[in-house]
């Protein structure tokens, strides 16, 4: 009795929440950091202008530059959310019984050191190298920590109850193979994204290409996706919201993937020779175009995120493996846990 009570536990499942909705702003205040070119704001680090990263002066800090402002911040959020990664590992290791689940959160764990660590370096080094390194750990992050709350959820102990009719093994495998794609086309993005202001055309014109055929690639995924779930004889909340939201993204993504070359270059791609002949006001770090790359940058990590969620619950829907129950699956894990 008193196992499974302990492996019910709701704390997992509310922090790993909470962390899933502090990662994105921190995601989202670095995207603003790389647009706005401000990684050098701060030339210290772990301290801020001498200060202990706490303790800098909140009036300073408001009434200073726009640059300084988003950088301290963006500290602040990495450093909150390393807090709130230590108290999910703890949660989940005092009230989680399933061994898988607790590597999991020390993953998290050192993927949040290490990303700490790589903003330090980035700083005192000055490497836009790290930077770009930097910007790949995040989103992958904050994939784990969305994987982490779907595997704490009670969806996860349920699913071994819902009896789907349809061929769910391949769906989660294309969802997962999605989920690969999205990754991979934030590497694109952030190859492009950082690519040096001394870089020839074609260097430019090869980034760009790889990421227009990694967002065309994961479309074309994200339509079988949606195909494959509505095919299902049964219809499934839990995938048809995600993939249908998944769409939705896919179709705001392309959309601000436009909006940024727009406002970037103000012209079509086809136009880009022009660019030499002069004749465009482009606003750099205008807050139409920091608002909108980053945007697109950010939206990028969702995509990931949703596409990791729909994969698990895909998984965890599929016939084999699976447990008759959520009580037998908790009891199950407790019983080997205490074995083992």
């Amino acid at each position: 009795m008193n196992s499974t009570i302990h492996c019910e536990s709701p704390w997992p499942h509310r922090f790993a929440l909470v962390l899933v909705c502090v990662t994105f702003p921190l995601i989202w205040v670095g995207g603003l950091v790389t647009t706005y070119d401000a990684g050098m704001a701060v030339p210290d680090w772990p301290s801020t202008y001498g200060y202990n990263l706490f303790l800098y002066p909140w009036t300073t800090w408001f009434a200073g530059p726009w640059d300084l402002f988003i950088e301290h911040g963006h500290r602040l959020l990495g450093a909150l959310t390393g807090l709130i990664t230590i108290a999910l590992v703890i949660v989940v290791w005092r009230n989680e019984p399933r061994r898988w689940v607790q590597w999991l959160t020390v993953m998290a764990l050192v993927i949040v050191i290490s990303q700490g660590l790589l903003g330090g370096a980035r700083v005192i080094q000055d490497a836009r190298q790290l930077a770009k390194i930097h910007g790949c750990l995040g989103p992958a992050f904050f994939a784990l920590a969305t994987a982490i709350s779907v595997v704490t959820s009670s969806f996860w102990k349920q699913g071994p109850q819902l009896e789907i009719i349809g061929n769910t093994r391949s769906l989660y495998r294309v969802a997962l193979f999605t989920a690969v794609l999205a990754y991979l086309q934030l590497i694109f993005g952030a190859n492009l994204r950082h690519i040096p202001v001394t870089a020839d055309v074609g260097q430019f014109r090869v980034a760009l290409f790889f990421h227009l055929a990694g967002a065309a690639a994961l479309a074309l995924h994200v339509t079988i996706l949606i195909w494959m779930v509505f095919r299902l004889t049964q219809p499934v909340k839990a995938l048809r919201r995600p993939v249908s939201l998944l769409a939705l993204l896919i179709v705001m993504q392309i959309t601000l993937g436009v909006a940024s070359w727009i406002v970037k270059y103000l012209m079509p791609i086809s136009a880009e020779g022009r660019l030499r002949e002069g004749g465009f006001v482009i606003e750099a770090d205008g807050l139409l175009q920091a608002l909108t790359v980053t945007a697109h940058m950010a939206g990028g990590s969702l995509i990931l995120a949703l596409s990791t969620m729909l994969a698990l619950r895909a998984v965890r829907l599929a016939p084999s493996g699976t447990e008759s129950s959520a009580s037998f699956f908790c009891t199950s894990s407790r019983l080997t846990e205490l074995t083992t």
